[in-house]
């Protein structure tokens, strides 16, 4: 071979050595192509050393590459509301079916109001099945803002209790 290669060795396979580039691609040469320079070991030093361990030991020189932390991806997990009356109060007794889905709208306008000025882009609010009355005034509330647009929340992980609201982040927020 012609070329003029000086980088790591990182495997040797019988005749065959695997040499690591500083691009950081690996290339395989028989151990006959190589030629050892500079105040590097010899031939015989070469072939009495044991590879794993100086494998092993550059590895464990050689820094750690950093992770880069990459911005909000847009498919986070939505944000889950549960609009169940049981997870909202610590007891419904005394409190009549008006009360409960007033308390159950509030939260609802609560939190997406949280959702809008946080800036998240997806809330799923879990409404359970029943009659479909908070169903229905969610839908009202929702359509009341023009940023977002609502749909029903995956089937599979929700069933049929549960509505997905997309809030578009370049509108206001009313």
């Amino acid at each position: 071979m012609d070329d003029d290669i000086s980088d790591i060795v990182t495997a040797m396979k019988g005749k065959i050595v695997t040499i690591m580039t500083l691009d950081g691609f690996e290339m395989d040469f028989f151990e006959k192509e190589l030629v050892v320079i500079d105040n590097s070991l010899s031939r015989r030093e070469l072939g009495k050393m044991d590879y794993n361990s100086v494998i092993s030991e550059k590895k464990q020189k050689k820094p750690g590459k950093t992770k880069r932390i990459k911005p909000k991806k847009r498919s986070l997990p939505p944000m889950e509301v549960d609009l169940h009356i049981n997870q909202l109060v610590p007891s419904t007794r005394g409190l009549s079916n008006y009360n409960m889905l007033e308390i159950q709208l509030d939260t609802a306008k609560r939190q997406l109001e949280f959702a809008i000025s946080k800036r998240i882009q997806k809330v799923v609010f879990i409404h359970g099945v029943g009659e479909g009355k908070l169903r229905a005034e969610l839908e009202f509330l929702f359509n009341r803002y023009d940023n977002l647009k609502f749909y029903d929340a995956d089937y599979q992980k929700y069933g049929l209790g549960a509505m997905e609201v997309y809030i578009y982040q370049n509108s206001k927020p009313y």
